[in-house]
């Protein structure tokens, strides 16, 4: 799993600043010599002026008293191991002393002579390791940073997200999917041409699915003027004819009817007729239609369209009887609040790679039994089962066969 854009950022955003630290520390490192040897210069110019370590108190006191004269600074100086030689003003404790209580004014200043005596000082003398200084404000610098720049990254990306989850909505056939616009930058721009591209596709959508349902429509009159003339057709009419012109007109009429009740479905977003109802006495209905029809199963109590589940339980046995091999059997099953309901016949079923094809629309299958219909039975099948929270599909049985299964949630 990838990590998130705005981790991705914040990770950038730190590695540049690793790189920057070392690009630094690098330059540092070519041109900071003469800072760095600075110290050392300090030190043997202080050694000079100073007494030698093995001279009397008193020329060490005076020689540290010409060194702080005019500075007004208090001085400590030390030997290797950290006796007192010479004091002017307060007495600087070293750090050690310091943890045994002994109070004093703070050192500012630390040199270590050539010769391993140490010289505390009240005020700066020189640069205190300026290498070290340089480390620690990269440091600071570069944590900083990092924590600032945490919450402006997660609020730029919150915005991407939200743009995503519009995106998703949108793919996902909510049309009315929109996204906030949030500042004037980039992606507040990105935001305002997506709502503008989904304005546009709920419009084209709209209008494809209003000219769809109403030329279906308009479609019934003509219909019923070419049924009413055929009837009154003289009966010296070749019967072969006037039976092959009433299927036509049957199957234009049940193609009809499909076109509507889909238009329908896409118009409409939530169902408007629900009631509990138990789908074994729907399914029981339904293939009394059928003699060579048998149903099988326990009582499964849903919450739906009484019409559109008929109509879900009627096209899956319209399908089985048209291409299929009978019997038609019908099985409801029902467990973790699912309903289940497997429709098959004796044929072979669907083949594997047809799986989700069969329920395209108009979708015709090649080498049936039956090539009539309009090929959207299967794909209004799946549409009534997503509109009531389930799904359709094509499963394989243990015999190798596939069945049609539709899971509907339980009341």
């Amino acid at each position: 799993m990838l990590p998130r854009l705005y981790f991705r950022f914040y990770v950038a955003l730190l590695f540049i600043l690793v790189l920057f630290a070392f690009a630094v520390v690098m330059i540092w490192n070519r041109t900071g010599s003469p800072l760095e040897r600075s110290n050392n210069t300090l030190a043997q110019v202080i050694q000079n002026v100073l007494a030698p370590a093995d001279a009397p108190p008193e020329d060490q006191q005076a020689a540290l008293a010409r060194v702080a004269a005019g500075l007004n600074a208090h001085m400590t100086l030390y030997t290797r191991d950290w006796r007192p030689l010479a004091v002017v003003g307060e007495q600087i404790p070293a750090r050690h002393w310091r943890r045994q209580g002994m109070t004093g004014p703070p050192p500012e200043s630390f040199v270590r002579l050539p010769d391993g005596r140490k010289l505390l000082s009240s005020e700066p003398l020189g640069f205190t390791r300026p290498k070290a200084m340089l480390h620690n404000a990269l440091l600071l610098l570069a944590l900083g940073l990092g924590i600032a720049a945490f919450p402006l990254v997660r609020h730029l990306t919150k915005r991407l997200e939200r743009l995503q989850m519009g995106v998703e909505k949108l793919g996902a056939g909510d049309l009315t999917a929109r996204v906030p616009v949030e500042g004037k930058d980039e992606v507040a721009r990105l935001a305002q041409s997506f709502n503008r591209a989904a304005d546009q596709i709920e419009q084209l959508v709209g209008a494809h699915k209003t000219l769809l349902a109403n030329a279906s429509h308009e479609l019934r009159t003509p219909l019923a003027r070419i049924r009413l003339a055929l009837e009154l057709i003289p009966e010296g009419i070749d019967p072969k004819r006037r039976a092959g012109l009433e299927q036509d007109i049957a199957e234009l009429n049940h193609l009809l009817d499909e076109i509507l009740l889909a238009s329908r479905l896409g118009a409409i977003p939530e169902n408007t007729d629900t009631e509990e109802l138990d789908l074994l006495a729907l399914a029981a209905e339904e293939c009394a239609r059928y003699d060579d029809a048998q149903l099988d199963g326990e009582s499964a109590m849903v919450k739906g369209d009484p019409r559109l589940l008929r109509r879900l339980l009627r096209n899956l046995l319209e399908n089985a009887h048209r291409h299929g091999v009978p019997p038609a059997n019908v099985q409801i099953t029902s467990a973790n609040g699912i309903a289940t309901l497997r429709v098959w016949d004796k044929g072979p079923g669907v083949p594997d790679p047809e799986f989700e094809r069969v329920f395209e629309p108009f979708f015709r299958r090649r080498g049936t039994l039956d090539n009539t219909g309009a090929g959207l039975g299967l794909a209004l099948v799946r549409q009534i089962a997503r509109r009531h929270g389930g799904e359709a599909r094509c499963a394989l049985m243990k015999d190798g066969r596939s069945c049609f299964e539709v899971t509907l949630p339980l009341a």
